[in-house]
């Protein structure tokens, strides 16, 4: 892991869709978008971005229903940037895949990676994977419970009212270092979230991108007030990231010109609110470079100082040249002057953005992290007390064999 990795990160995300380029009629395939997608990725690391991010969907016309797959492959590619996820589905993923699909990706990506929880926005995929969506919010606050004990306790008995009980169960790989991998809990609506990201003292992720500021001021507020009221520090001291959406051309005339098709026909907001209202209303800035810094620049005016910001780029149809050329501008015109003036008086109390380096010297100091070795056993961890050397099982361990550890 690359430990002079800034005290604020930035970094664009992706909801992997796929969409007609309206200017040409054509839609690229899965394996276009694909393909695109890694591109993209590595691009954003070359341009010095900190943070490639990717949601989950299992429906047409999104392609990205393995997100772990894919940032272990760009991982693979990269050196330095972090790969997250923009967001993983808490209500439908199994919180005990969930602890071992990214645990598994910390150690492929030496601990280059992170995610971002939350309940997603279609509806429909409840049924699909046997989930109720009448109970979307009590199943992502107990899912979540769990998740974080299995990233915490080597072996865990566990029952909620969502899944079948576990009993003496070890999630495999331990997390690396025995740091768990860091969380954002995403929410664009929901207080409930504000509340569970700040009762863990995890981070709070506001979408960002479709409602007006004072929504996501009021949300960001809560998730502070709280953060605090369960003790993890000041308000000031709470982790936020936040969403964005930008389109530049050094001409803002230019940039209207050409981003109008595609915002006149996104799935998302087309023909809807005009393209100067919808900017008006939301942080969408379709103009210059220095219409994008100076928007954005002034976020920390509305939410404080801040530790994430993500920007969407790749959607709406457009190809995936385009894109391209807007990293290029957003990291060599516009993320270094953010950088600068997002630092400009940042008050020293303010923590840096979340990293696997930082989060293991925060655990350990100067000592050397654990590295889990397991004991011998026959596989099914009957043999012994725990299932690793240097840790003994919690009481039940083992289907009741083993419960002298506690």
């Amino acid at each position: 892991m690359n430990d002079s990795t800034p005290q604020m990160q930035f970094g664009i995300f992706s909801v992997s869709d796929i969409t007609e380029d309206p200017t040409t009629g054509t839609t690229p395939s899965e394996a276009d978008k694909i393909r695109a997608a890694v591109t993209v990725a590595k691009h954003a690391e070359e341009v010095g971005l900190d943070v490639f991010a990717l949601g989950e969907h299992h429906n047409p016309p999104f392609w990205s229903s393995s997100p772990t797959t894919t940032l272990a492959y760009i991982a693979a590619q990269t050196e330095r940037l972090i790969v997250s996820t923009a967001t993983t589905l808490i209500t439908t993923n199994d919180p005990v895949k969930i602890a071992e699909d990214y645990a598994m990706l910390q150690h492929l990506s030496g601990g280059r990676a992170d995610l971002m929880l939350g309940r997603g926005n279609t509806g429909p995929v409840y049924p699909w994977f046997g989930k109720d969506i009448r109970q979307g919010l009590p199943l992502a606050i107990e899912s979540y419970n769990l998740l974080h004990r299995l990233w915490r306790e080597d072996v865990v008995d566990w029952e909620g009212k969502f899944r079948t009980p576990l009993q003496g169960f070890t999630s495999t790989p331990r997390p690396l270092d025995g740091v768990a991998p860091f969380v954002w809990h995403g929410s664009i609506r929901t207080p409930e979230i504000a509340e569970q990201a700040a009762y863990y003292g995890d981070g709070f992720f506001a979408n960002n991108i479709f409602w007006p500021k004072e929504h996501y001021q009021r949300l960001i507020t809560l998730y502070r007030q709280r953060f605090a009221h369960y003790g993890h520090g000041t308000p000031e001291q709470a982790i936020v990231g936040l969403g964005g959406q930008v389109f530049m051309r050094a001409n803002s005339q230019d940039a209207v010109r050409e981003f109008r098709p595609y915002f006149d026909n996104a799935p998302v907001y087309g023909h809807g609110p005009s393209l100067e209202d919808f900017s008006e209303m939301t942080p969408l800035t379709v103009g210059s470079p220095q219409q994008v810094i100076d928007r954005y620049a002034a976020m920390r005016e509305t939410y404080g100082d801040y530790q994430r910001q993500l920007f969407l780029l790749d959607h709406a149809g457009l190809p995936l040249k385009t894109v391209l050329e807007q990293l290029d501008i957003l990291g060599g015109e516009v993320v270094p002057v953010l950088r600068r003036e997002l630092q400009k008086n940042r008050p020293a109390e303010v923590p840096d953005a979340p990293t696997h380096a930082s989060l293991v010297k925060a655990a350990y100091g100067d000592q050397s992290p654990r590295q889990a070795v397991p004991g011998a056993n026959r596989g099914d961890n009957l043999v012994g007390e725990s299932p690793y050397q240097d840790t003994p099982a919690k009481a039940g361990a083992a289907f009741g064999l083993g419960n002298s550890g506690r």
